[in-house]
């Protein structure tokens, strides 16, 4: 039986373009501002801060047309929902996942659709980000409108997401490019 040894400069050339390929597909994020690019809305005032009222906010928030506001009234707290004019697509329905209080959080791969940082209870309000195109350790900012940071909420994505087409076609070109290479390197 003989044995094809690949030579250094070709494997190091393939592991090369292995490397370019993956980092060019990975979308990981370093830090999230009020008012960004990745900004859902905002939430005035927030109240009451329990899981099920933060859900029912997103979700809200979710529905509304871009640039568009409503209320929604808990109790004594009148909370104005307002979405930003940052346009994600279809987005999928909010799910509680998990509460922190620290401005820097992972978000690995996938897990999340949404962030919920709320700062200093009654005086200024929540920022929600969409981040279900992010991946990876993100920081968040430690104080919003001159408050300081009370907690966050991450939510996964519920229901079935689908892929965009394009998306999918461009992945699907790129694993079959890189599977042409590995095969003329490799003389499979």
């Amino acid at each position: 039986m003989k044995v094809k040894i690949i030579p250094t400069k070709k494997l190091a050339m393939l592991s090369a373009a292995l490397c370019a390929v993956t980092l060019a597909f990975s979308h990981n994020a370093s830090a999230l501002t009020i008012g960004d690019s990745q900004e859902l809305g905002f939430v005035d005032p927030g109240l009451p801060a329990g899981d099920a009222n933060r859900t029912l906010f997103v979700n809200t928030m979710i529905g509304l047309a871009l640039g568009g506001s409503t209320h929604v009234i808990i109790g004594p707290h009148d909370n104005l929902i307002t979405r930003s004019n940052n346009d994600f697509g279809t987005l999928p329905t909010a799910v509680f996942a998990l509460n922190g209080n620290t401005t820097t959080i992972d978000l690995g791969t996938g897990l999340y659709s949404y962030l919920y940082a709320k700062y200093d209870g009654p005086n200024f309000g929540a920022e929600v980000w969409y981040v279900g195109n992010l991946s990876g350790i993100i920081t968040i900012p430690a104080t919003g409108g001159g408050y300081g940071l009370s907690g966050w909420t991450l939510f996964g994505p519920g229901g079935v997401q689908v892929p965009d087409g394009g998306a999918t076609v461009m992945l699907l070109g790129a694993a079959l490019s890189a599977l042409g290479l590995a095969r003329r390197f490799l003389m499979l």
